[in-house]
């Protein structure tokens, strides 16, 4: 009796450990959903929506100009930052407001990347912090889900390039050859 049950319990703890191990990696290498806060992202991303941020695009340096990213903060890092990639790694960033005379520009070092927010009056982000280093970025934000939980994906028009171009999988079908 109590080699059964001792038996019972150890496969029982054994599938929980094969379970956990197989959400650790999905979580941890193909994507999460993210709860985004804060004001930064508006009118994109508003305060409360849900995400999902994908990883492969990370691990394969696949992240572009355009892209909205999960990446740590880093002046804390328990806390993730939702943003937008403006540069990447050798681009030259105006970093002067579009009020100032005259313009500064920066370029970005090897291995940053340089995110802002889109709402910029409402935003910490690259401005204040410089360009962040490439392995704090956790994902790509490819999914979002809006408050009466319809899916929205976040693309990036080809022709124009606003990064800002966001619609409804309904509309994707009509406009296959200009996003991307």
């Amino acid at each position: 009796m109590f080699r059964h049950m001792l038996g019972k319990t150890l496969g029982l703890f054994g599938y929980t450990i094969q379970y956990g191990c197989i959400a650790h990696c999905a979580f941890e290498y193909i994507g999460e959903f993210v709860v985004c806060s804060g004001p930064s992202m508006e009118p994109t991303i508003v305060n409360h929506d849900v995400v999902f941020s994908e990883r492969m695009s990370r691990h394969l340096f696949k992240i572009e100009k355009g892209d909205i990213v999960i990446a740590k903060s880093p002046f804390d890092p328990q806390m993730n930052i939702c943003k937008r990639v403006i540069g990447l790694e050798g681009d030259k960033i105006c970093t002067s407001s579009p009020s100032d005379l005259f313009k500064t520009h920066t370029y970005v070092p090897m291995g940053h990347v340089w995110l802002e927010g889109d709402n910029l009056r409402n935003s910490t982000d690259s401005r204040n912090y410089g360009p962040i280093p490439y392995a704090l970025i956790r994902g790509r934000v490819c999914w979002k889900v809006t408050h009466k939980f319809n899916f929205k994906i976040i693309l990036v028009c080809k022709t124009c390039r606003k990064p800002w171009c966001s619609i409804f999988l309904s509309q994707i079908e009509n406009e296959q050859s200009v996003w991307s």
